[in-house]
């Protein structure tokens, strides 16, 4: 089976670097049905062609075959595009599916021409369209005619895609919709299989008018596995089964939602210089930074990787000085004092709480609204009831929440809160709620009244009861489905 990559990016021969694979020679590579091949039919500065070929050897196919129902002698995986094919392209341009260039790291980041041919692809047109289409290609998808005594069209097409992207994205677009349209993995899929989507799938897969269709079939039709890949994907309404087969417009992700709800809490009690307190990667601190509203930034986590993350994604290095003024990244545990956190307008503390063990809860508590004491803090957790809702999910959200509350737990710890330490506090649902548990996310908003009391004394702290009550709807199995 073949797939060729051309561009017209002047000079054109730089493909090579991208690719990692020189023009002037064949390159092999072992796979565990056949030998991939890498070459280029042409390499001027005008046009470059590299093709990647692969043999499938009908004999190591026919040795998987027996574990993989692929057991018939006669079957089109020798020619056909499939998942094998997307599995080669994984291994032999792995560096390009990354993004990454040693040698031309600023042509890997940047759109350039492109077109890629698949002369046999398992697919109906309308299908290959509706799956590339969305995503800024030109597709054209011929039919491949059956032979003239039998007349009609095959069910393969012959595809060319033209559009300017960047050869990474084109080939992450390749590696997940290959198999898609294949609609028959070669291997067994497990529970890996959704993080290799998510992956491939970031920055264009969440915003797909047919994600659930292309989690569904890169999945394999296995309904747990896909359901949990959309929930991580932020697609907060259960998944039918009538929706596995169509484009289905969907509600805006609730990741959006609590962005959205913590920008207006903040717009709310005006504040302007803001604690984004375990920041994580930097989601909530990019939407920071694009409001002008917001002249002092400061994201706060424990973990240098997340701190790394999110200069990446923040791009940091590549603001101008103006903006990057704004914003400081600095590591720090909330369940301690630290004096730099201190004489903010507002604090957040976005999907961060239930993350914490819940004897150590009293220490972030008297830390953040104790110590730091912001103007507002505004935070948000899961509603435990709402869980009702994912199909398959047995325990928490997360593998990493240590407790998920009821309405009326979190309600109880709210006040709690604001009474030790004066600040009042109003509590509203993010997501689109349900008449019986509520919306999938609960924010509290706290502003502060008068000078601290200090933690109260003579009764127990609110999270040992929470403790216990959380300790009776958790299962020792968790399944993840929201980030």
């Amino acid at each position: 089976m073949l797939l060729t990559v051309t561009t017209t990016h002047r000079p054109a021969t730089d493909l090579g670097y991208l690719l990692v694979k020189h023009p002037g020679k064949v390159h092999a590579f072992d796979m565990p049905t056949g030998t991939a091949y890498v070459m280029y039919p042409e390499a001027t500065a005008d046009r470059c062609t590299a093709a990647l070929l692969l043999d499938v050897d009908p004999q190591r196919l026919r040795a998987r075959a027996d574990t993989f129902e692929l057991g018939q002698y006669v079957n089109d995986r020798p020619y056909a595009a499939s998942s094998l094919l997307a599995s080669a392209l994984a291994k032999v341009f792995r560096t390009a599916l990354r993004g990454a260039s040693k040698d031309r790291p600023e042509l890997a980041a940047e759109a350039i021409p492109l077109e890629i041919r698949v002369p046999v692809l398992r697919g109906g047109a309308e299908l290959v369209t509706r799956l590339f289409g969305p995503l800024g290609w030109t597709v054209t998808a011929t039919p491949i005619p059956l032979e003239a005594e039998l007349g009609g069209d095959s069910r393969y097409v012959d595809l060319t895609l033209t559009g300017t992207l960047r050869l990474a994205a084109a080939l992450n677009h390749l590696y997940v919709l290959l198999p898609v349209l294949d609609d028959g993995k070669h291997y067994w899929v497990a529970p890996d299989e959704i993080e290799k989507l998510l992956r491939s799938g970031a920055g264009w897969l969440a915003d797909h008018p047919a994600k659930v269709l292309i989690a569904r079939r890169y999945l394999a039709h296995r309904k747990s596995l896909a359901t949990t890949a959309l929930e991580l994907l932020d697609a907060d309404q259960p998944v039918t089964e009538e929706e596995a087969e169509l484009p289905v417009a969907r509600k805006a992700p609730l990741a959006g939602q609590r962005r959205d709800a913590v920008l207006a809490a903040l717009a709310e009690v005006g504040a302007t210089r803001v604690l984004d307190l375990g920041c994580g990667p930097g989601a909530l601190l990019a939407a920071l930074l694009e409001d002008p509203r917001f002249t002092e930034i400061v994201g706060a986590d424990v973990s240098a990787r997340a701190l790394e993350q999110a200069a990446r994604r923040l791009r940091l290095e590549r603001l101008p000085q103006r903006q990057r003024d704004r914003i400081r990244l600095i590591q720090t545990a909330l369940t301690y004092h630290d004096e730099r956190l201190g004489g903010y307008d507002a604090a957040v503390l976005m999907e961060v709480i239930e993350h914490v063990d819940l004897p150590r809860l009293p220490a972030l508590e008297a830390g953040v609204f104790g110590r730091a004491r912001p103007g507002a803090v505004v935070v948000t957790t899961p509603n435990v009831e709402y869980n009702v809702h994912y199909p398959g999910l047995t325990g928490m959200r997360h593998s990493d929440h240590r407790f998920e509350w009821t309405r009326a737990q979190f309600a109880a710890w709210a006040a709690g809160v604001a009474q030790r330490y004066g600040y009042s506090v109003t509590i509203r649902g993010v997501g689109d709620p349900d008449q019986t548990t509520g919306a999938p996310t609960q924010l509290a908003l706290f502003t502060r009244t008068a000078a601290a009391t200090g933690p109260a004394t003579a009764s127990p702290h609110p999270a040992a009861t929470a403790r216990e009550a959380t300790a009776e709807m958790t299962n020792e199995t968790s399944t993840e489905v929201t980030a």
